[in-house]
């Protein structure tokens, strides 16, 4: 087994190749021009710790940033809407524990604690990563971080998911639709024109404002060059009034942002957009999951049918005394939560 550390992304590039690139992920999240924007727009004051572990041609990769002395965190952030460590193929588990077993003993010599989230456990991430790092000594505390709302869509058509949808929506659907006030486009390509519609509404909307424009731009544009961008606009009188930001990609629609400006709210734009958002995703894109991200907005109930859990792991090396008082943190925490 041989493990290494990388303090910058060209090294991880020279080393993986296209195997953390899109032909070798499945998820946006965990590609290297993913990884690599997100430093460099969102978190540039942070130094990256790249973890590197490979056994003949089998590789694994934990990308973290520095929280302080020692100690070390997810190199992520709110647009995340899921972070793990990343294997360059599906490897069974006995190989996946074994390549994970290598980050955790060498990151042992350079920090004493480390937090990772939002970690999902439907493809066993969570799991896998506590107990790879439990066999290398480290204890690890695994708490829930956050909820994922989802949709999986079944093999039913647009009308037969619809059909199940609250009566209180549809009505509002149906009601606001018949007036066609609210003109709406859904974009796979990627125009300047197009994003500053989408800026607009953002701008005026209820949302804060923006961690990062540029960031979000230059996703957008990547993922139109693949194919996969579907940027929804509605408009009122030729100005627009919501914007959704979408990705479909491998089977999965991911709802990355969303905003109408409150001024429009009677006309519900935001509603009308969503209805030919999803059904674009299930009838033309013909996707088997659609993905809200995290959070638990009471609207997401409306439209998504499941939720899956996200986790926080919190892993400390109890050889080294900087750890000491927050393990007996976490034990204490842990008596009093059993009480």
């Amino acid at each position: 087994m041989n493990s290494e550390y990388h303090d910058n992304f060209q090294a991880a590039q020279a080393v993986a190749g296209e195997k953390l690139g899109r032909t070798g992920q499945k998820s946006l999240f965990d590609r290297l021009d993913w990884l690599k924007q997100l430093h460099e727009l969102c978190l540039p004051g942070n130094q990256p710790l790249i973890v590197h572990s490979a056994e003949n041609d089998a590789q694994a990769w934990l990308f973290l940033m520095k929280k302080g002395w020692g100690s070390y965190t997810a190199l992520a952030n709110w647009y995340n809407f899921t972070y793990r460590p990343i294997f360059t193929d599906d490897y069974d588990e006995v190989t996946k524990l074994a390549l994970l077993a290598g980050i955790a003993k060498k990151l042992s010599s350079q920090c004493h604690r480390i937090e990772i989230a939002p970690v999902p456990e439907e493809d066993h991430a969570a799991s896998l990563t506590e107990r790879a790092f439990e066999q290398a000594g480290w204890l690890v505390f695994k708490t829930k971080a956050d909820d994922n709302h989802i949709l999986s869509v079944n093999g039913r058509t647009f009308d037969q998911y619809w059909a199940t949808r609250p009566g209180q929506l549809r009505n509002t659907v149906r009601r606001k639709a018949k007036k066609n006030i609210v003109s709406i486009r859904i974009e796979s390509e990627f125009s300047e024109e197009h994003w500053a519609d989408y800026c607009h509404v953002y701008g005026k909307s209820w949302k804060p404002e923006e961690g990062n424009p540029d960031f979000l731009k230059n996703i957008a544009r990547q993922e139109a060059n693949a194919g996969c961008l579907r940027l929804g606009l509605a408009y009122i009188d030729g100005a627009p009034v919501a914007a959704q930001f979408w990705t479909v990609e491998n089977g999965e629609a991911l709802i990355h942002k969303l905003a109408h400006v409150e001024d429009a709210t009677k006309s519900s734009p935001g509603t009308l957009l969503s209805v030919a958002m999803f059904q674009h995703a299930i009838d033309v894109d013909g996707v088997g999951l659609i993905d809200f991200g995290t959070g638990n907005d009471p609207y997401k109930r409306e439209w998504m049918e499941d939720v899956r859990a996200r986790y926080r792991l919190d892993m400390f090396w109890p050889n080294n005394p900087l750890s000491w008082l927050s393990i007996l943190r976490y034990q204490i925490s842990a008596l009093v939560g059993k009480r």
